[in-house]
């Protein structure tokens, strides 16, 4: 069955951050979907993804919202408020203004996760996703980290605002990712 590019309105539901392990099934059944090339490595590994979800659901601000449609998970996003001593920066390989990279607790908020099903994909879920997990938030900013060579993401995010600061390796063995942010200080709403 094709799918036609049509924009397409999912229903959002929000994930709640007290049972977020309740998801677990679905989510990973999207992630490895999406990351299906990637899963021999051990760091896109399916254990390893779900340890770093954790980690995300146990932080202060999670946030986490998925698209359905029909009973279908077709996608999902998430992320958290980064903590003052937090270590997001640290892999930054890339001369940035010192101010750039202080966190106070509340300024920035990590965009971790956004996935859409392949079947689903340039029919505006990613954008209502998107829109919806930064609804009403109260940092100044956002980051993520794309693959430099996600030329379609890339073009997605900067379509939506997102600025490239530099290169970030997030751990030793992780891929080396474009490091964006988006200026949060007008009101996000889930229709924009």
């Amino acid at each position: 069955m094709e799918m036609s590019e049509q924009i397409l309105t999912a229903r959002i539901r929000t994930l709640k951050q007290d049972s977020f392990h309740d998801y677990r099934d679905e989510l990973i059944e999207v992630y490895e979907e999406v990351y299906a090339e990637q899963l021999d490595d051990p760091f896109f590994s399916s254990e390893r993804y779900w340890s770093r979800l954790m980690a995300y659901a146990a932080r202060d601000g999670f946030r986490a919202v998925a698209a359905g449609v029909d009973t279908t998970l077709v996608g999902y996003a998430l992320g958290y408020t980064l903590p003052a001593e937090s270590r997001w920066w640290q892999g930054l390989r890339s001369d940035v203004d010192a101010e750039t990279l202080v966190e106070t607790g509340t300024r920035t908020f990590a965009l971790n996760e956004i996935m859409v099903r392949k079947t689903w994909r340039r029919r505006g879920i990613a954008r209502q996703l998107h829109n919806a997990l930064l609804e009403g938030a109260s940092e100044e900013r956002a980051t993520l980290l794309v693959l430099p060579d996600n030329a379609a993401a890339q073009a997605a995010y900067r379509s939506w605002g997102w600025q490239r600061v530099g290169e970030l390796q997030p751990f030793d063995d992780a891929p080396v990712y474009d490091s964006m942010i988006l200026e949060l200080t007008e009101p996000q709403t889930a229709a924009d």
